[in-house]
């Protein structure tokens, strides 16, 4: 019996601790699952299946002697269904031709092909065909970043493209086709716009648009910025140029928007706005954005719910680092990665700032990249397109960052740091982050210049694949092997809400008694758009308890008892006394 001692003490010392605290109080801070002794499964393995798509897409920034800022910071890409035959199609944006140096008030010129904004149709064999003249997507400007959304509610996805000079809304026919609605519409922007999000801000069935922009830039202030005792160009730094603001376009339900910047509040705040996501951070209820400002303070934007917001950064705790330093924050993801019910907020940036956690603490935001492993995996390195995402299917959102410098001769500047890097592949092990990147495939040893990454599932097979951008260089397309775990995807259509359904908030219970969040956004990243339909890993659970919507309009949607593995289309039912 003595052999037994140790064991029998550690079950009376369980008991007694039960009885002393409530239940659920001996589990972590970050967690929500109940103890497992399983044996986690292996984290899946991903393939770069590019070549065997058909796509052979290029960011073109068309390099000039001039060093123009804009030719460093491109381009987005967007995973959406445009044609509705429930596979996600592709669509790439693109730069255009610059003169080297630009003459006084000319333009970029996007008439080659080699310039084309891309459509890439999904043929649902693993390859897909390149649609971009058929459907007239083209493009017109130096492009930078995509939002999709069906903003006039009838059941096909539109695009907004960004970009320097002019931005473009495209209205998707049905037939295969987008038309060019930008001035009827008005929302053609100005200055340089970069990334951009459908949100329903006010919540009146109707998505409206929010676009960042980065600096008040054109090709005439352009100045010399480098190292002046070795004769060496560099792009300037954005401190160099005035901030600008963000705008908000609001619907008007019959094609067109009206610009309430000012009247929203967001005039009085100028930034250098790269990236843009939104998500209700104190679960008021309303729609809250923040935006990756590039060395300023990070900006969050606290919904009032009448129309108006207040700039909350400071207040909220995620304007500065833990030492109270601004840093370049580029890309931008806000999910709930530990499973407490607060979407969390993580910005990537340069080399030598390590990007930036941000753990929400019922609505008060606290620095969480040492606590959380990020600090140590990112310090060396820079991130631009970023994404919570569960790529493993264990119930715990892990990380996915796209990486490269700003600076092209960063090398000679800082030998110690790299223009070219990796992309890396961070494992979420219930709120802590182990860097999972030299398991999960030979593509994340291949140093890339990195820009624009959207998640969403390619071939409908329950696990999350990625796409991201390369500057100067081929886009590339993972394929996410899997590893067997359970899964659910949950497409919503909104009839009271906006026919997408964006900004309604998803609370599931599996059996095991896991608990995840998470909100109906195609945001997120930097200058990208992910597939809308909201996943989530089960691991070994085969049914789902508890499914509960909180759709846009107020009304709460609840399923009990909901299968696995499978793609759920849920709409919104009526309100009560319709």
């Amino acid at each position: 019996m003595r052999s037994y001692r140790p064991q029998i003490n550690a079950w009376l010392l369980l008991m007694l601790l039960s009885c002393i605290f409530p239940a659920g109080q001996l589990l972590s801070q970050n967690s929500s699952a109940p103890p497992s002794s399983a044996k986690p499964t292996p984290f899946p393995q991903f393939a770069d299946v590019t070549r065997r798509t058909g796509i052979h897409f290029r960011t073109e920034s068309s390099a000039t002697s001039q060093k123009y800022l804009v030719e460093t910071m491109g381009g987005g890409v967007a995973i959406f269904d445009y044609d509705g035959d429930g596979l996600m199609d592709l669509f790439f944006v693109n730069g255009a031709k610059l003169s080297d140096p630009m003459a006084r008030g000319a333009q970029p010129d996007k008439s080659d092909p080699r310039y084309w904004n891309r459509l890439y149709h999904n043929n649902g064999n693993g390859t897909f065909t390149d649609v971009t003249e058929k459907a007239g997507l083209q493009g017109c400007c130096y492009g930078m970043g995509v939002a999709v959304g069906d903003y006039d509610n009838d059941g096909h996805p539109d695009l907004y493209v960004t970009g320097w000079g002019s931005n473009t809304l495209y209205h998707n026919n049905g037939d295969g086709t987008f038309s060019d609605v930008t001035r009827k519409a008005g929302v053609s922007g100005g200055g340089w716009s970069t990334s951009a999000a459908f949100l329903d801000f006010d919540r009146d069935g109707y998505l409206d648009i929010f676009v960042t922009r980065y600096l008040a830039w054109d090709f005439s202030l352009n100045v010399w910025c480098g190292d002046g005792s070795k004769d060496m160009r560099a792009f300037c730094h954005p401190n160099v140029f005035q901030p600008i603001t963000s705008i908000l376009y609001r619907n008007n339900h019959d094609g067109t928007f009206t610009d309430v910047s000012e009247a929203a509040g967001f005039n009085r705040h100028p930034g250098n706005g790269l990236g843009v996501a939104f998500n209700d951070y104190d679960r008021d209820g309303w729609p809250d954005i923040v935006v990756a400002n590039d060395a300023l303070p990070q900006q969050m934007f606290r919904n009032l719910g009448n129309g108006k917001f207040e700039e909350a950064g400071v207040e909220g705790g995620i304007a500065y680092d833990d030492n109270g330093r601004t840093f370049s924050g580029m890309g931008v993801d806000f999910r709930d990665y530990n499973n407490d019910g607060w979407p969390d907020v993580i910005i990537t940036d340069l080399a030598n700032q390590s990007f930036s956690l941000f753990r929400n603490e019922k609505g008060q935001f606290q620095y969480a990249s040492q606590a959380s492993g990020i600090d140590r995996i990112s310090r060396r390195h820079s991130g631009w397109g970023v994404s919570f995402a569960d790529f493993d299917n264990d119930g715990w959102k892990d990380l996915f960052v796209i990486q490269s410098h700003v600076m092209d001769n960063i090398e000679t500047t800082q030998p110690g740091l790299r223009y070219l890097e990796p992309p890396v592949m961070l494992r979420n092990a219930k709120g802590r982050f182990e860097d999972e990147s030299a398991a999960s495939g030979e593509v994340f040893a291949v140093p890339v210049v990195g820009r624009g990454a959207a998640i969403g599932d390619l071939d409908n097979d329950g696990f999350e694949d990625i796409v991201f951008t390369c500057l100067n260089g081929e886009a590339r397309i993972l394929h996410n092997g899997g590893n067997g775990n359970h899964w659910i995807l949950i497409n919503t259509i909104g009839t009271a809400s906006n026919r997408d359904g964006i900004g309604a908030q998803i609370h599931i219970v599996s059996e095991s008694g896991l608990e995840q969040w998470d909100i109906v956004s195609s945001a997120g990243s930097y200058l990208s758009s992910r597939d809308k339909r909201v996943h989530f890993g089960l691991g070994s659970d085969r049914i789902i308890n508890s499914l509960e919507i909180t759709w846009p309009s107020g009304v709460v949607q609840r399923l009990s008892g909901v299968a696995v593995d499978q793609i759920l289309s849920i709409t919104e039912p009526a309100k009560k006394g319709q």
